[in-house]
């Protein structure tokens, strides 16, 4: 109901009636799972430099049908960033505008819901880029790798007092026995965190077809 509402509020606020399409219901059943690599973690200060979006229809990611785009640098790019991502100045300066990236991004997305680990992050930088396209943020529904993986093995009667619950990529990763892909990147994360999505609903769907079939002997 809350979703809703907010909805409708802020399809009243759009600024730019192109974008209308945003609140309209999916052209298809997928979601997309989406990565920013950014020159630092201050998302009032630092700027994306490079983002990946993938879709993903049922159990299938469809790298076919993936966006990848590198932004010119607002700022210079320090050392620290450039170890991380291996992106270095001379390499985004073929990138695209902020502005035309963010066309680019609510143009594939569309309506579909948004995936992605610690999304809040990624979203708050994403809505730098539209509000003022848009004069709103990001008006998709999001899930977030970390809180679904937290649903499904975080048991506090369980859990040790002294020992802290990995909500680390590598350690989902882990857990859910998916291979690593090596360079850390825009498009290897959002690839890495789609297939941790993919494992995420089979474990809830099993997980609900066990307590169904419990529940009914």
């Amino acid at each position: 109901m809350w979703q809703r509402f907010y909805q409708a509020w802020l399809k009243k606020r759009l600024k730019d009636p192109e974008y209308g399409f945003l609140f309209e219901p999916p052209e298809d059943d997928a979601v997309v799972c989406f990565d920013c690599e950014t020159t630092g973690l201050d998302p009032k200060r630092d700027s994306i430099i490079s983002l990946s979006a993938i879709k993903i229809r049922g159990t299938e990611i469809l790298t076919s049908e993936s966006l990848n785009l590198t932004f010119q640098p607002q700022q210079t790019v320090e050392g620290d960033s450039i170890v991380i991502h291996r992106l270095r100045n001379m390499d985004l300066s073929e990138g695209l505008a902020p502005q035309e990236a963010a066309r680019r991004f609510l143009q594939f997305i569309g309506s579909r819901p948004l995936i992605g680990y610690y999304l809040e992050f990624d979203v708050a930088m994403v809505n730098r880029l539209i509000k003022p396209l848009l004069g709103i943020p990001l008006p998709n529904t999001q899930t977030d790798i970390a809180e679904l993986y937290s649903d499904l093995f975080y048991q506090p009667w369980f859990q040790p007092e002294h020992e802290v619950f990995d909500l680390s990529f590598q350690g989902i990763r882990t857990r859910l026995e998916l291979p690593g892909l090596g360079q850390h990147d825009a498009f290897n994360d959002a690839l890495m965190t789609a297939m941790m999505y993919v494992k995420l609903r089979h474990l809830q769907e099993t997980k609900h077809t066990s307590a169904t079939r419990s529940s009914t002997t």
